[in-house]
């Protein structure tokens, strides 16, 4: 018997082991996944099939008629709406922020330090107390925002308490916060870029406009991928800031999908109702990271 068939068969068996002790390190990572992300996934599937179970009559199979149902629900459909225009306005206006904020803070220059956490402590806060800091603001009468205006001898703006301005006076304050927690991964993109690419362009007589748009932001791609997927699931499971500040007033016109999935769940006591919500916006989120994979991953420069 030669010595290859007796090196292949060990050489086998050491390679299987080593797959099998790997695949033993992640099974504690995997079972959390699955009991804790794909079993409530499945569960909520499963139970939007079914309807609620009221006045000792059980739960009965209904198929898709819960789904078909949320067709003629208007509140529904108006959070959908509201959810929609605040996922378009935000997300642009928070990558765009926080990318500026990002190349004024990459010079070195004196107090860059502190500007940092100035854009970054925004984002440590609290909901809770970023809800009643802007309160402050947008009070109608003693707010910050109405005293500016009486400067100009502007008439007063009920920020919170008007259709029009409500659902805008939300998506200022998330702007506000989420671009600081953004600029950081663009900053630290930015630091990863060979300094010696700056310094050929200048050399060359480049203007920074052009530097930018045809060396850092190609290098950025993978970073504006990742922070536009993470900003696209913040403007859809948003929740806890509407029920601070206007709790889906007035007249619904603040009321996004996350929070009357919750006020579903845990007001109306409509669990099947509330996850086939759940679902539909699971597959908005799928659908709109697609898109953005499919379009920006083959953009993405990785270096």
């Amino acid at each position: 018997m030669s010595i290859l068939h007796i090196v292949a068969p060990a050489a086998r068996t050491r390679g299987l082991s080593l797959q099998l002790y790997g695949y033993l390190l992640l099974l504690p990572a995997l079972c959390f996944l699955l009991l804790f992300t794909h079993y409530p996934a499945l569960a909520t599937v499963w139970e939007s099939l079914f309807s609620a179970a009221r006045c000792g009559h059980s739960a009965q199979f209904v198929g898709l008629d819960n789904y078909r149902a949320l067709l003629d629900d208007d509140i529904f459909m108006l959070s959908l709406r509201n959810n929609l225009l605040y996922a378009v306005i935000t997300i642009p206006l928070s990558v765009i922020l926080a990318l500026m904020m990002a190349l004024a803070v990459n010079r070195r220059l004196r107090g860059n330090a502190i500007t940092r956490a100035a854009f970054f402590i925004p984002s440590l806060l609290p909901m809770v107390a970023i809800a009643n800091l802007w309160l402050f603001f947008y009070t109608p009468q003693l707010g910050l925002l109405n005293k500016l205006l009486a400067l100009f001898s502007l008439p007063a703006v009920n920020w919170l308490g008007e259709p029009g301005t409500a659902l805008y006076s939300l998506m200022a304050v998330s702007v506000w916060r989420e671009a600081g927690f953004f600029m950081i991964f663009y900053l630290a993109a930015l630091q990863q870029i060979d300094p010696r690419l700056a310094e050929a362009a200048e050399i060359e007589g480049a203007s920074r406009r052009y530097f930018f748009f045809r060396v850092q932001w190609p290098l950025l791609m993978p970073t504006t991928l990742f922070i536009l997927i993470n900003a696209s699931m913040n403007a859809f499971r948003i929740v806890d800031q509407v029920i601070a500040m206007t709790n889906g007033g007035p007249n619904n016109s603040t009321s996004l999908l996350l929070f009357y999935i919750y006020r579903t769940a845990f007001s109306y006591w409509d669990l099947p109702a509330a996850s086939a919500m759940t679902v539909v916006l699971l597959v908005i989120l799928a659908a709109i990271a697609l898109i953005k994979f499919n379009l920006l991953d083959k953009r993405a420069h990785y270096q």
